[in-house]
C-alpha cells in the first residue's frame, strides 16, 4: 500500500509491511504491519468496497474517526485512509470535493448501489490506526486474576472515552469489550474504544458567508434531542430503547454500564457462534440466556441481581417486583 504525491498514483513500494492478521470479520482484515519510514507498528484494516453496505460502513467510521478535531489518549487514533483500486492507491480526507473516487464512494452509500467498480475491479479502503498491542477487553481480563486498581482505572478511561465522543457528537452504537482495545505503549493498561463502523456522527448546522445553512460537525448538539431508529449493535448490550428502534446517546451509556458490570463482577456468557468466552450481563429465561436491554424491554419493572454460577462465574436472577396493594 502506498500513497504518493498527487491525488492518485500507482502503487510501488509499500508504506507498510503487512506481519500478521489479528482479527477477520464480515466486511474486513484487520493486520498487525510495520513502517516502513518510522519502524513502529501500527494496526491495518482492509475493508473492501464491494457493496454498499461495506461502503456505508467504511465511511461511517472514517467520518467519525476525522471529524475529531483532537486526539484522546482512550479512543483510537487514525494515522490515515487509503482508496485503493486497479494498482492505484489515494490517500482520503473527509470532504475531499476534488477526489472523484471518495465522491463515488459517497455516493455509493448514498444510493445504495455500485457506482465505484466493477465485480472485477476490487476496491478497497485501508485504515491505518496505532497498534494495541494488549488485544480486546475480554482477553485482557480474563486472563488475569481480578485486579480492583485495574478495574477502576478501566471504569474512568472508559467513561472518559465516552464523554468525549459524546461532546464530539459522535454516538458509538456498538460499545462493546471486543471494540475496546488495550495498549500498553505508556507502560500501563490504557483503554482504547474502537471499531466506529456502525457509529453515528450528529451534525449540527451553521450559516456559512453566504447565509446559507450547512452541516457543523463541531457546534454544541444535544445528543438527547438526536433520535435514531437503526436497531444497530450487538444483541448483549444493546439498550431497550436500541432495541425498539427510537433512542439516543444513552444507549451508549447502557452499554458502558452492561461492560463495567461485567468487568466488576466477571459475568461471562459463551457466544453461540464463536464459542468464546465474553464479557456480558444478561438473564436466564425458561432454561436460556437473554440480553439484560431485551429483557427489560419485555418487562421495564423487572429487578436484577447477581447470584453464583459455579466457582467463578456469576450471572443475573430476575427478581419479580411485588403486586401494589389494591387501592394503590
Amino acid at each position: 500500500m502506498e500513497t504518493q504525491s498527487g491525488l492518485e498514483q500507482r502503487v510501488s513500494a509499500p508504506r507498510y509491511c503487512l506481519l500478521r492478521e489479528l482479527g477477520r470479520g464480515t466486511y474486513g482484515v484487520v493486520y498487525e504491519a510495520k513502517s516502513r519510514k518510522s519502524g513502529a507498528n501500527v494496526a491495518v484494516k482492509k475493508l473492501r468496497c464491494d457493496a454498499p453496505e461495506n461502503v456505508e460502513l467504511a465511511l461511517q467510521e472514517f467520518w467519525a474517526l476525522s471529524s475529531l478535531e483532537k486526539r484522546h489518549e482512550n479512543v483510537v487514533h487514525l494515522e490515515e485512509c487509503v482508496l485503493q483500486r486497479n494498482g492505484l492507491a489515494q490517500k482520503i480526507s473527509h470532504g475531499n470535493k476534488r477526489s472523484k473516487q471518495y465522491l463515488r464512494l459517497v455516493e455509493t452509500s448514498l444510493k445504495g448501489e455500485r457506482v465505484l467498480s466493477s465485480p472485477d475491479e476490487p476496491c478497497y479502503l485501508w485504515f491505518v490506526m496505532e497498534f494495541c498491542e494488549g488485544g480486546d477487553l475480554n482477553h485482557f481480563i480474563l486472563s488475569r486474576s481480578p485486579d480492583p486498581q485495574t478495574n477502576k482505572s478501566f471504569m474512568l478511561q472508559l467513561t472518559n472515552a465516552v464523554a468525549f465522543l459524546h461532546q464530539n457528537n459522535i454516538v458509538h452504537r456498538d460499545l462493546k469489550p471486543d471494540n475496546i482495545l488495550i495498549s500498553h505503549a505508556s507502560g500501563s493498561p490504557v483503554l482504547k474504544v474502537a471499531d466506529f463502523g456502525l457509529s453515528k456522527v450528529c451534525a449540527g448546522s451553521r450559516n456559512d458567508a453566504e447565509g446559507k445553512e450547512r452541516e457543523d460537525n463541531h457546534k454544541n448538539v444535544n445528543l438527547n434531542k438526536c433520535w435514531l431508529s437503526s436497531a444497530c449493535g450487538s444483541d448483549f448490550y444493546m439498550a431497550p430503547e436500541v432495541w425498539e428502534g427510537h433512542y439516543t446517546a444513552k444507549a451508549d451509556i447502557f452499554a458502558m454500564g452492561i461492560i463495567i458490570w461485567a468487568m466488576l463482577e466477571r459475568i461471562t456468557f459463551i457466544d453461540a457462534e464463536t464459542k468464546r468466552e465474553l464479557l456480558g450481563t444478561y438473564v436466564r429465561q425458561a432454561g436460556g440466556i437473554v440480553p439484560v436491554g431485551e429483557a427489560l424491554l419485555e418487562n421495564p419493572k423487572m429487578v436484577l441481581t447477581t447470584e453464583q454460577d459455579g466457582p467463578s462465574r456469576l450471572r443475573l436472577k430476575i427478581v419479580t417486583p411485588p403486586l401494589p396493594c389494591p387501592g394503590g
